[in-house]
């Protein structure tokens, strides 16, 4: 898989290359590029570039003093946008919400659309499921722990855990790709724990978003009706926030859109990109 050094680390991504319009995709806490597997191939005439953020599951490590919080992966998604030179991109947000920082950092001249799909929203960063996770990463040694505990079945199937955020059964394999990284390597799990204790205030996040909802270009919201973790009630009141949303509503799935309705996601995306 191709990579790119920026002055944070090394960002391997996927690139369909192609004139195309631009989409780059954004994934979740311990996912990376395959989370977008299915919708991607229904994507025929655009670029579509997922590279692997480092969210705990990028396989190679970034440099020990990068900064790994909520707005520094922010602004590394602008210096990956940088380095390759990309304009009128649509960024598509799935899980982790922090992207849309990019626009509260100033640094959103790249994106021409943004696509908010059941994702992190307002201060719920992290969601109420991952904070177990995210609290036992601040102890020493608790990233070890959580990376032997993604060993389970409960863990990967049960609705508290990694089987509530997809109603279709995430494939063990695809997890095993995800979680294999921080297993094997300690400089992974240092970034897994910096990112996951790298969220500020609710006060801080409250302020970013009013930034974020100032976006003037166009918005889609596309949100799972039954996410537990990400409220239809966030998109909903977005709708009204940003100046030109879209609000689509999404059944039949939780989290991960693209995992449950990968048809339905792919021709939503086409749809916005194409008449907008």
């Amino acid at each position: 898989m191709p990579f790119i050094d920026l002055s944070a680390g090394p960002i391997e991504y996927t690139d369909t290359g192609g004139d195309g319009p631009v989409l780059v995709f954004g994934h979740g806490l311990l996912m990376n590029e395959t989370q977008w597997r299915a919708v991607i191939p229904l994507l025929d005439g655009f670029r579509c570039i997922a590279p692997t953020w480092p969210l705990g599951a990028h396989r190679r490590p970034m440099h020990p003093d990068a900064d790994l919080s909520q707005a520094g992966v922010a602004n590394l998604i602008a210096d990956f946008l940088d380095a390759l030179d990309l304009h009128e991109v649509t960024l598509v947000l799935n899980d982790w919400g922090g992207g849309q920082f990019i626009v509260s950092e100033g640094r959103d001249h790249r994106l021409a659309r943004l696509v908010l799909a059941s994702c992190e929203a307002y201060d719920n960063f992290p969601p109420k499921p991952a904070r177990p996770a995210a609290a036992l990463c601040r102890v020493p040694g608790g990233s070890w722990l959580l990376m032997q505990i993604t060993r389970t079945a409960l863990f990967r199937h049960g609705t508290a855990a990694y089987g509530g955020l997809a109603k279709s059964r995430l494939p063990d394999e695809m997890m095993d790709d995800w979680f294999e990284p921080a297993r094997r390597d300690s400089a992974i799990r240092r970034d897994l724990a910096k990112f996951v204790n790298g969220s500020p205030s609710k006060r801080i996040l409250n302020d970013w978003h009013s930034k974020v909802v100032r976006f003037d270009r166009p918005v889609l919201l596309l949100w799972a009706v039954e996410d537990r973790m990400m409220p239809i009630e966030h998109a909903r009141r977005m709708a009204d926030e940003f100046p030109e949303a879209r609000l689509v509503e999404i059944d039949d799935s939780w989290t991960l859109v693209p995992e449950d309705q990968p048809g339905r996601v792919a021709a939503e995306l086409i749809d916005f990109v194409t008449t907008t």
